[in-house]
Formats: C-alpha cells, sequence, structure tokens
C-alpha cells in the first residue's frame, strides 16, 4: 500500500510527543512493506540532518507541471537510509508543531514581503504581498472552483499559512499514485481535504490532540473550526485513546462508527547503560523526581510545583527536575520562587536524542500530571528506561499501562503521597519499575502501524 502522509514534523526535528509518533509509525509502517510519501512544513537540511539523504526526484515521480513547480518553491525530497520505502518532502513554511497564532505573527515575515503560492486550478505559480489575517481563507480551497472565485491573498498569519501549506501539497499530489490519505492533526487537515478532494482517495485524520486538551476553556475559534472541518470531511478518524474518541463524539459531531482508536507506542531497544552521574548541581542523596514535557497550561506544571511543595515539608532531600520549554516557563519559575523551594526546582529547558534517556535514568519516579493528555508518550519512554511513573487519569496512556501509579491532576495531596510513598518505600519503587518495564515491552511500533493499515483496508473496502 502506498500512503500520502500530511505530518508536523519528524526526526531530527522534534518538539514533542507527535514527531515521536510520526516517526514510530511511519517506521513501522516502512518494516511491514508499505511505502510512504512523507510531506513535512520544513525545510529539511542536508547540513543539519544526518541521517537522512538527499534525494532528487524524478519526472516520473511526479507530473511535469508539479515537478517544476515545487521545484521553483524549493521543494525537496530526502529519503531515511533505515527506511528505503520512505520519502520525506519538506514544503518550504513556516508552520511548527504547538505554536499558537499568536506566537506565530510574531516569528513571520514583515508586512510588503512576498509570497510565492500555487492557484490549485492552473498549477500557475504566483507571487502576491501579504494581506491581514482577516483577509486568510477559512476554508479548504475547492479544486473544482474556477481560478477567479479561489482566493489568492495569504496573509502573514498561522491560518494563511496552514491553507498556503495545503495548496502546495495539494499540488504535489497532482500525478502522485497513492492508496490513503493520512493526516496528524489539525495544521494538516485543510491539506488532506484539499489533496482527497482532488484525488478521490480515502482521507484518515489522525487524532493527537485537540483544541480542547491545548487551551482549555478558551478555544480558539478558528482551529475548532478546521478540526471540525477535518473530521466531518475524512473518511475515517484514528483518535490516540478512547479518552479523545470521547472528546470527538461530544464536541465535533463526528460518526460513533468512523472512528477507530489507535494506541502510540514506544521504540525499546533494550539497552540500559550505566546510571549516569547526577548534574553538579544536584547532591548523591538527593532523590530525584521528573517532569518532561512541554510547559504548557496542558501538562500541569503548577500540580507538579504544588505537589512538590508539600513532598519537601516531609522528604527534604528531593530535587525535582522540569525538563522542557514553553509558555508557562517563565510562570513556573516564578511560582517555584515565591513558594520557598526554587533552589530545588531545576529547570533543564528542552532535552532531546540522549539527554532525555539520561534524565529519565537519573530519576527516582517521573511523574506527568496533565490536566488533558490524549495518550502522553513520555510514560512509556520513562517505563522503558527503568523509572516508575506517576500519571494524572486524565490521560490516554492511563487506559492501558496497569503498572502506574495514577492520580486526578487537580489532587495534589494524593500526588504528594504517592510521591512520598515511592521515595520512601524502595521495594514499592522496584516494583513499578520491573513490572512497568516488561509492561512497555508488549507496545509496539508494529502493533499501532498494523492498526493503521487496518482502517487503510476498511476505508478502501468500503470504496469498493
Amino acid at each position: 500500500m502506498r500512503i500520502f502522509m500530511l505530518g508536523w514534523e519528524f526526526p531530527p526535528f522534534i518538539s514533542g510527543g507527535l514527531g515521536t509518533a510520526c516517526y514510530g509509525l511511519t517506521k513501522a509502517l516502512n518494516q511491514l512493506g508499505h511505502e510512504v510519501i512523507f510531506v513535512l512544513p520544513q525545510v529539511v537540511h542536508g547540513t543539519e540532518s544526518t541521517h537522512v539523504l538527499l534525494k532528487t526526484p524524478t519526472q516520473s515521480q511526479m507530473s511535469i507541471a508539479s515537478f517544476a513547480a515545487c521545484e521553483q518553491l524549493g521543494y525537496r525530497a530526502f529519503q531515511d537510509p533505515d527506511m528505503k520505502n520512505v520519502e520525506l518532502r519538506s514544503i518550504p513554511s513556516g508552520l511548527s508543531p504547538y505554536a499558537r497564532p499568536d506566537m506565530y505573527e510574531a516569528t513571520t515575515t514583515t508586512p510588503g514581503e512576498l509570497h510565492t503560492v500555487i492557484d490549485p486550478v492552473t498549477g500557475q505559480l504566483v507571487q502576491i504581498p501579504q494581506a491581514n489575517a482577516a483577509d486568510a481563507p477559512t476554508s479548504v480551497i475547492n479544486a473544482s472552483k474556477p481560478a477567479a472565485q479561489s482566493s489568492g491573498h495569504y496573509g502573514g498569519d498561522m491560518f494563511a499559512e496552514v491553507h498556503r501549506y495545503a495548496r502546495i501539497a495539494m499540488q504535489m499530489a497532482i500525478g502522485e499514485q497513492f492508496d490513503v490519505i493520512h493526516a496528524h492533526d489539525w495544521m494538516t487537515y485543510p491539506a488532506g481535504l484539499a489533496v482527497a478532494a482532488i484525488s478521490g482517495k480515502p482521507l484518515v485524520v489522525h487524532v493527537h490532540s485537540t483544541e480542547f486538551d491545548r487551551s482549555g476553556e478558551h478555544v480558539n475559534q478558528r482551529i475548532y473550526d478546521l478540526e471540525r472541518q477535518g473530521m466531518q470531511g475524512a473518511t475515517r478518524i484514528i483518535p490516540v485513546s478512547y479518552l479523545t474518541r470521547n472528546l470527538i463524539l461530544r464536541h465535533y459531531g463526528a460518526s460513533p462508527e468512523k472512528i477507530d482508536v489507535v494506541y502510540n507506542a514506544v521504540e525499546f531497544n533494550g539497552e540500559n547503560g550505566p546510571m549516569p552521574p547526577p548534574p553538579s548541581a544536584i547532591k548523591r542523596d538527593e532523590k530525584i523526581v521528573l517532569f518532561l514535557g512541554r510547559i504548557t497550561m496542558q501538562k500541569g506544571p503548577e500540580y507538579f510545583l504544588a505537589a512538590a511543595k508539600k513532598v519537601l515539608d516531609y522528604v527534604p532531600n528531593v530535587r525535582f527536575i522540569m525538563a522542557g520549554s514553553g509558555d508557562l516557563i517563565r510562570s513556573s519559575i516564578e511560582m517555584a520562587a515565591a513558594m520557598g523551594i526554587g533552589h530545588k526546582v531545576l529547570f533543564t529547558g528542552f532535552l532531546r536524542g540522549d539527554d532525555v534517556a539520561r534524565v529519565f535514568k537519573m530519576a527516582d519516579l517521573y511523574v506527568m500530571p496533565s490536566v488533558s493528555e490524549p495518550f502522553g508518550i513520555a510514560p512509556l519512554e520513562a517505563l522503558a528506561n527503568d523509572t516508575p511513573v506517576l500519571i494524572s487519569k486524565q490521560s490516554g496512556v492511563s487506559e492501558i499501562i496497569t503498572h502506574a501509579l495514577k492520580v486526578d491532576f487537580w489532587d495534589i495531596d494524593e500526588m504528594a503521597n504517592k510521591i512520598i510513598a515511592v521515595l520512601r518505600h524502595p521495594p514499592l519503587q522496584a516494583t513499578l519499575r520491573e513490572h512497568g518495564n516488561f509492561e512497555v515491552r508488549q507496545l509496539t511500533w508494529r502493533d499501532s502501524a498494523q492498526g493503521c493499515v487496518d482502517v487503510y483496508e476498511k476505508m478502501i473496502a468500503s470504496r469498493r
């Protein structure tokens, strides 16, 4: 089977769990013998990427017009030597995972600069000036509309860039051969709908997170509209947990018959090296409790700090590590200082690669106090590194992990009690570690990929 996949990020460009999931699924699909064209909204520079090779596309892979247009736009194709059936195609774009509209506006080009876009009907390259956000299109452009009716003005805001990405992806798909379209999260839904419209191929949208997870009560209406449009227009929907499935049914009006839950997994290499020495700021007799994730409302950093304060009242020789970046990092630092525990909380910033494994191996306990977590790959990574976990009941991963401590995110007293129990009782810690590590070995990306393939086959069979 050949899959036209639209995603936000792919190693070595990782911002969070979505990139990890995209990589794990794609690698497993490759191992199962399926072909993947993975379209990225960014340029993968050969000098920055050590494990992907520049691959010059041929005109046989794309229509001549599509090939020429995408070349002029800076389109590049790459291939990972370990994934022979996967081709990465990057689209020049400022889209970034987890960015918010206001954050995006601060990093876009200045007014008056020109954007190069492709008219989805004529296939011609057009240069147009930036416009105001109000001029940005709010729905996927229907390829059947005459050119005169299609909006050609793309603004400098995030939503304009989302639709620009959709136009280029649609152009790239012309002349391509594929069986299904697979779009990951809201930024790629318009592109998925556009490609489905011109190709007639079935579309599955993969819901890793929703606007209700990311924003709580302060939902961005335009993001919600794009999510709803994608879910309503897709042939099938893949949420990463039943928690997310229920949220989709409650807020997006999707038919339950078109939803198939496919859990995420973890890459387990079975290599457990020696325990790394702690950083100089941490004393050797101190226990380490870890928070690793984006420091933002969805992840509950304030509940972690509130529980830390209570723990330190009873167990003073504990160091709390907050690894990650996000819009609440400054307020979290200020909160720790105001609570009088600033000297006991270490903020590392964003970690990647070997540093992630190192901090997991150092920790006596990993805590994920998420307010709303569609899945949560980090607890699986912790267990794979022999670190016991405490997770919120408001997480999808809690549906499949048995050997983990669980608590309501808002119950900081119970969170503190369970942290203290693990730190004070080595047998409990050892049991959680041993059984959790065994349990996580059963969760493979190959099974997750097969779940996606089952959905693909269901879509194709329904078309017949």
